[in-house]
């Protein structure tokens, strides 16, 4: 009996043993240090948390910590497709100058509205690995905080808001001053003094780029008025090119926009007229047309935010960056602007890279003549980021 019952507690111990050091189920791999925390933090307001569940730990470095190329994940949240050769086609070229110079693997998400499939697309590149996310609409900015902060171990870089927080930046840069510059080649250009100007949204970024091509024009040719046209689209080619030629229409010789297409450029090229593009340079699209275009650097940017986060130096900021970081720039003038305008171009650029030419300095008045700074007054960058009125060189309203 005794030897019986050694015999049954020898196979009891077999047992355990055997269950005890059998296999364990896989874990899944990850491109994310070993010691980041895996799990993202509640969502705040009470809402639910997101359906899926939480990937896998992406995280960049911490404070400090450094990570290698390969350890990091890009993704770009678009609201059109690169081939626009507009805004999304300048993020897009910024995104290949990161894979190039840096070697990390980047994702697109493309043709995202700026609604609630925002944060479905953003959610989506994090559950692929992504551990950066680049969205880059003003749109996008509620949807992107929201899911940093169900995320506090992604970085979120947000174009052209102002919400930050501990994970999550804001940045865009100081087009108005190349706006300003390509004012001044349309005012010289004009023949008729009436030049148009196809807008997007009726808010500050876009009301602040009017104003500074309007200013451009007064410096060379006070004798000019910019009649703007609001569109309400960022990207429609039908809409754009409609607005273009009701300016045309009214007699205007230059059309100028804030518009993510080449269709106003196209629409004054149909008319035999001039244009001004943006976002990128695209004399090959309206060769007849084309004079200039105030231009996006991206990938500046974006390779110096993803270096500071792979050194472990990354911190938010909100960063607005100017022309004379190279972020904005007015693209190269094409032989159908007028003789001497290179040189005006060039005094005034000067200007504004060494502080002389500040743009946004009085006397100023809007354009239903009140004064809205006197002599010597500049507007502040909080005034600027909310600008909601034109100078009196323009004709049309901003809608509330």
């Amino acid at each position: 009996m005794k030897k019986g019952l050694i015999s049954l507690l020898a196979i009891l111990m077999a047992v355990c043993l055997l269950a005890s050091c059998g296999p364990t189920p896989e874990t899944p791999a990850t491109e994310s240090p070993a010691n980041a925390d895996a799990s993202p933090a509640a969502p705040e307001s009470g809402e639910p948390a997101p359906e899926s569940a939480a990937p896998a730990d992406t995280s960049p470095a911490a404070s400090g910590e450094t990570l290698t190329a390969d350890q990091i994940k890009v993704g770009f949240v678009y609201i059109g497709v690169p081939g626009d050769e507009g805004f999304t086609y300048a993020h897009d070229q910024g995104r290949k100058m990161l894979e190039q110079e840096l070697g990390v693997q980047t994702m697109v998400a493309e043709n995202v509205p700026d609604n609630a499939d925002c944060a479905k697309a953003i959610r989506n590149l994090i559950d692929q690995g992504c551990n950066v996310i680049f969205s880059t609409s003003f749109g996008f900015m509620e949807f992107t905080h929201d899911v940093a902060k169900e995320y506090p171990n992604v970085k979120f870089l947000h174009c052209s808001g102002y919400i930050t927080d501990t994970n999550m930046s804001a940045y865009f840069g100081r087009m108005y001053q190349a706006r300003y510059l390509s004012g001044i080649v349309a005012g010289m250009k004009t023949e008729s003094n009436k030049i148009g100007y196809v807008a997007a949204m009726p808010i500050p970024e876009v009301v602040r780029g009017a104003d500074a091509f309007a200013l451009g024009v007064k410096s060379v040719n006070p004798n000019a008025t910019i009649e703007v046209v609001w569109t309400n689209t960022w990207y429609d080619p039908a809409i754009e090119k409609s607005a273009a030629n009701e300016l045309l229409n009214k007699g205007c010789d230059i059309i100028a926009q804030h518009q993510d297409t080449t269709a106003p450029q196209l629409a004054a090229q149909e008319k035999g007229k001039w244009a001004i593009g943006y976002n990128s340079s695209t004399a090959d699209a309206a060769p007849k047309a084309y004079l200039t275009a105030p231009i996006w650097h991206w990938g500046i940017y974006y390779v110096d935010q993803v270096k500071k986060i792979m050194d472990g130096t990354w911190t938010s900021s909100n960063y607005w960056g100017s022309i004379n970081d190279g972020i904005v720039s007015l693209d190269k003038l094409s032989d159908l602007c007028a003789p001497g305008t290179q040189e005006a171009v060039d005094a005034a650029l000067t200007k504004i890279e060494s502080g002389e030419l500040y743009i946004f300095e009085g006397p100023l008045k809007d354009n239903t003549g009140a004064e809205r700074l006197a002599a010597g007054a500049k507007l502040t960058d909080e005034e600027m980021l909310k600008l909601d009125w034109f100078v009196d060189n323009i004709i049309g309203t901003v809608p509330h």
